[in-house]
């Protein structure tokens, strides 16, 4: 029974990752089942680098959508450029992890403070918010069906029955949608019993390196974040155990590895965290379980394609829930930490939302405001939120940092 309930439970990790791990592939022209395996590779990777202390699940990341379409055109549509690009990206997370590691993870906290980093939580939730309203607006009923069903289930649902809440709330959405006629069954009907997924080699060039390789700059504060995330909502502090090095080496790793097979780059899913918060099981051994079933279905085209028939609507009714979580688990992360006690926080909580919000929003009406990195990639929203918030952090706060050295300087003494 007990195998019983795990299995669905990774069934249901399964499920929260699927649509937005299989949309990047689609939006970049990489293949979605080689997209699949990577993600799951990747994640026993990470968790091996980790000591299997951490319940993450690595998928494709969105923050190298828009420099992977950018090095797309350059090369004239050869993917494998952009590869080499990703493993490069790759690269630079492994060396960053080795100078982590030496210049001490004491030095690189003290620049993230609660007020900083729960702010930077809500501004990864709400920021996401957007995406879910997207892929739910094509049917904003049984979008409000599924979103319902697995709020009522979280909310007044007892036990495993509790637990299995979103994967509850999809079936019931994927029934409704099936009903109405609403569900595309062509993926099914077209795929084969097995399948080998697309893999393809990579191939290097400077101009798509020079693309691609920046964005780590900004996908740093969003791993630091989703770690801060995911510590959060297990009540344990992964920042120090197993380090910030080990989880930037497992992700830099897995990056690496999926480019050198074809697949996009790699990072931390807040989908996932948010699947930990509402079934409470923090299990690491969940999350390895549902990376073997994600690298399994890269092989299994008939159901790769029913997930795939999945509509995206009902993705949107659960992804809801899940933004919001994350969002909420910010704000708890403030308010436990009495941040909001000192005025000066305020300043620097606010800074982080109306940067980390702001920015993102201009940019998808087409107002870019960020700091330039290359021609065609600037830093901006939840990245240069974080940057705004540490920096304005050092200088409003500066009294107190200069008196925490002394009394650190003190006690080594």
């Amino acid at each position: 029974m007990k195998n019983f309930k795990n299995m669905f439970l990774s069934v249901q990790h399964l499920l929260a990752m699927f649509g937005a791990t299989v949309l990047v592939p689609i939006l970049t022209g990489f293949d979605p089942t080689v997209a699949l395996f990577c993600a799951g590779l990747g994640t026993l990777i990470f968790h091996l680098c980790t000591k299997g202390k951490v319940p993450v699940f690595l998928g494709s990341s969105f923050a190298f959508i828009p420099v992977v379409i950018a090095a797309n055109e350059i090369s004239g549509g050869d993917i494998a450029y952009a590869q080499g690009g990703i493993i490069v990206a790759g690269l630079i997370y492994v060396i960053m992890s080795f100078l982590i590691k030496s210049i001490g993870i004491d030095r690189i906290k003290k620049y993230f403070p609660p007020h900083v980093t729960g702010a930077m939580i809500v501004v990864i939730g709400l920021n996401l918010i957007p995406t879910a309203i997207n892929m739910a607006k094509d049917n904003i009923l049984i979008a409000l069906i599924t979103l319902i069903v697995t709020f009522l289930i979280h909310f007044f649902g007892k036990g495993f029955f509790k637990q299995m809440g979103i994967l509850i709330g999809i079936i019931v959405g994927y029934i409704i949608s099936l009903a109405f006629g609403q569900v595309d069954l062509t993926s099914v009907t077209s795929a084969s019993l097995i399948q080998i997924p697309n893999f393809s080699l990579s191939k290097f060039s400077m101009e798509t390196i020079i693309i691609i390789a920046p964005i780590v700059i900004a996908v740093f504060m969003e791993h630091v974040g989703d770690m801060t995330t995911n510590g959060a909502v297990v009540g344990k502090n992964f920042i120090e155990d197993p380090g910030l090095n080990r989880t930037l080496l497992g992700n830099g790793l897995a990056t690496m590895v999926s480019g050198l097979i074809g697949g996009p780059a790699n990072t931390t899913y807040g989908e996932n965290t948010a699947v930990l918060a509402i079934t409470k099981n923090y299990n690491p051994k969940l999350l390895r379980r549902t990376a073997v079933f994600a690298m399994l279905l890269a092989f299994i085209g008939v159901f790769g394609g029913f997930l795939q028939s999945i509509p995206s609507f009902v993705m949107g009714g659960i992804s809801i829930i899940l933004f919001s979580m994350i969002s909420f688990i910010g704000g708890k992360t403030i308010y436990d930490n009495k941040c909001i006690a000192n005025k000066k926080n305020l300043i620097i909580i606010s800074a982080i939302l109306i940067v980390g919000i702001g920015t993102t929003y201009l940019s998808n009406m087409g107002i870019n405001i960020g700091i330039p990195v290359t021609k065609d990639i600037s830093i901006t929203g939840l990245s240069l939120a974080a940057i705004v918030g540490i920096i304005l952090n050092r200088i409003v706060n500066h009294q107190e940092f200069k008196k925490n050295q002394r009394v650190k300087e003190a006690l080594e003494f």
